[in-house]
C-alpha cells in the first residue's frame, strides 16, 4: 500500500465513531428514539375519554408493545437491505449493520424474532384485529422497502399508513370505535409528518439525495413546503369539527385546544423550512416552543376529559 492509499485509509476512518459492542449495535438497530410513535395506540382511548373494555388500559399497553416488536422488525430487516446505500449516506452509515458492527444475519434473525412476538401478541389477548393490524403493517413495510418507495407519492401515503394503522390497533385492542373525523385527523397529521420527512432529506442533502431515495426526483422542495401548509390547514378543519360534533361538556375545551395546536403545525413548518438535516422527530420534541404548543395542547384536552 502507498503512503498516499495509507494516508487516505486514515483519514476516512478518523470520521468513523468508535466501533459498539454486540448489544449497543443491537439497542441502535432498535432506534429506541422511535419508539414513542407506539404510543398512538393511545389515541382512540385518550380521543374517546375512555377505555373501552374491562382492562382497556393493559390490552392497549399490549397493543403498543406488539406495534413496538413490529416497528423493531421492520428497522433490522430494511437496515439489511439497504445496507449499501446506507453506506454511501453521510449519517446513516454509522449505522450498525452498514458499519459492520452487527451482522446482517444476526439482524434478520432478531427481526424475523421481533416480528413474530408483535404478530403472537394478538393472538395472545385474543384480539384477532389487532394481529390484522400490525400484519398489514409488517406486509405494507416490507413492500414499502421492497418495491413502493421507488414510487412518488404512493410512498409518502405508505409511510403515513404506519401511524394510522397504529390508531386502529388501539382502537381495535380496546374496542373504542374511532370517529370518521378522528381517523381523518390522525390521516392528515401523518402524512404531513411523512412529506416534512421527505422535505428535510431534499434540503439537507441535496442532489446526493436522490442517489439515496431515487423517488426524491419527482419531488420539488416549495411543492413539498406548500403541501404541508396544505395538510396543516386541512388536518385543523378536520380536528375543529370533529371537535364540534361532541355532545359533552369537553367540547369547549377540545374547540380551545386546536389554537395550540394550529401554533404547533405552524411551528413545525417553520422549523422544516430551515433546511436542516435533523430528522423529522428531533424537531417534534426538542425545541422549545414546540413543545410549548404540543403541552398546551395537551393540556387544554385532557382537562376537557375531566369535566
Amino acid at each position: 500500500m502507498t503512503a498516499e492509499a495509507s494516508a487516505t485509509e486514515q483519514a476516512a476512518s478518523a470520521d468513523l465513531p468508535p466501533r459498539a459492542g454486540w448489544p449497543v449495535s443491537v439497542l441502535r438497530t432498535a432506534r429506541p428514539r422511535q419508539w414513542p410513535k407506539n404510543l398512538l395506540v393511545f389515541a382512540a382511548p385518550l380521543a374517546g375519554a375512555t377505555w373501552g373494555r374491562p382492562h382497556g388500559a393493559l390490552y392497549a399497553l399490549v397493543a403498543a408493545a406488539a406495534f413496538g416488536c413490529a416497528s423493531v422488525a421492520v428497522y433490522f430487516v430494511n437496515d439489511v437491505v439497504d445496507a449499501e446505500r446506507d453506506r454511501r449516506h453521510p449519517r446513516k452509515r454509522y449505522r450498525p449493520v452498514a458499519a459492520g458492527d452487527l451482522p446482517k444475519s444476526h439482524a434478520l434473525v432478531i427481526g424475523v424474532s421481533c416480528a413474530a412476538a408483535g404478530l403472537g401478541a394478538g393472538v395472545l389477548v385474543k384480539v384477532p384485529l389487532l394481529t390484522a393490524a400490525v400484519g398489514a403493517y409488517l406486509g405494507l413495510s416490507f413492500l414499502y422497502s421492497t418495491v413502493l418507495k421507488h414510487l412518488p407519492v404512493v410512498e409518502l401515503i405508505f409511510v403515513a399508513s404506519g401511524f394510522l394503522l397504529r390508531v386502529l390497533g388501539g382502537a381495535a385492542a380496546t374496542h373504542v370505535p374511532p370517529s370518521g373525523w378522528f381517523l381523518l385527523v390522525c390521516s392528515l397529521g401523518a402524512f404531513g409528518v411523512a412529506v416534512a420527512k421527505r422535505y428535510t432529506e431534499l434540503a439537507g442533502l441535496g442532489p446526493a439525495a436522490i442517489g439515496h431515495r431515487p423517488a426524491l426526483r419527482w419531488y420539488r422542495p416549495w411543492a413539498l413546503l406548500a403541501a404541508q401548509w396544505v395538510i396543516g390547514a386541512a388536518m385543523i378543519a378536520a380536528y375543529l369539527a370533529w371537535a364540534a360534533g361532541e355532545h359533552t361538556d369537553a367540547k369547549p375545551w377540545h374547540l380551545v385546544s386546536a389554537i395550540p395546536l394550529g401554533a404547533a403545525l405552524v411551528r413545525f413548518a417553520m422549523l422544516t423550512a430551515r433546511h436542516t438535516a435533523a430528522p423529522v422527530e428531533d424537531l417534534l420534541t426538542r425545541n422549545g416552543l414546540m413543545l410549548t404548543c404540543e403541552l398546551t395542547w395537551l393540556a387544554l384536552f385532557v382537562t376537557g376529559l375531566q369535566i
